[in-house]
């Protein structure tokens, strides 16, 4: 099974269980409206989220390294649990999982200083490009490992300003326990895989 199968079928499976959990549970006062940050924090940290679950698919085959694959597998786990709980928020929501809303337009200005800088063709911050996918696909031994962990440590440090924004603005309690988990758990992780980067003698990719 394909990295991108694999995550749909975990993604999907997330969705099943976060539905039954909002099944006759309503949400704190009125549910977000379709351009809120709470839908708009939903819709585009899942997609955030599985590309991280599909390099961490990707990294599982291609290096025998416990740790890398430990970590990886724990980033798998956590964000497909994720995205499939943002997921079942939208449809508890009666919100549509996509948007007309531009990428991020759910994000007021005084987040915008705090955002890593967008790498040329990729949808959000932090997230890899098409090629980088391809490359990491094409490495093996301690090249996928440090290049995973470069990638990765990137994805965080994208994701973690848009978690503090859902955080700072959301009207949703769980929407805001979530991203402040996120942020403490990509955080840690990141300065988890700095130090193993650098015990490969290696640097995270330039910002």
């Amino acid at each position: 099974m394909s990295p991108r199968a694999i995550v749909a079928a975990l993604v999907a499976l997330a969705i099943g269980v976060a539905a039954g959990v909002f099944v006759g549970r309503s949400t704190s006062g009125d549910a977000p409206g379709d351009l809120s940050i709470d839908a708009g924090f939903a819709r585009d940290m899942q997609t955030h989220h599985d590309q991280a679950v599909e390099m961490s698919f990707i990294v599982r085959d291609r290096t025998d390294d416990e740790d890398v694959r430990r970590i990886a597998y724990d980033i798998a786990r956590t964000q497909s649990h994720q995205s499939g709980q943002m997921a079942g928020w939208l449809s508890a929501w009666g919100l549509s999982p996509t948007s007309s809303q531009p990428v991020m337009g759910w994000m007021d200005d005084s987040h915008d200083h705090t955002m890593p800088a967008t790498q040329d063709g990729a949808l959000m911050p932090g997230m890899a490009v098409q090629s980088e996918l391809d490359r990491l696909g094409r490495l093996s031994g301690k090249e996928a490992e440090v290049y995973y962990l470069q990638l990765m440590i990137r994805h965080h440090q994208g994701g973690v300003p848009m978690a503090q924004a859902a955080v700072d603005g959301a009207s949703q309690p769980e929407v805001r326990r979530l991203a402040q988990s996120i942020i403490n758990s990509q955080t840690l992780e990141t300065e988890t895989m700095t130090q193993m980067l650098q015990e490969r003698g290696a640097e995270p990719l330039p910002s």
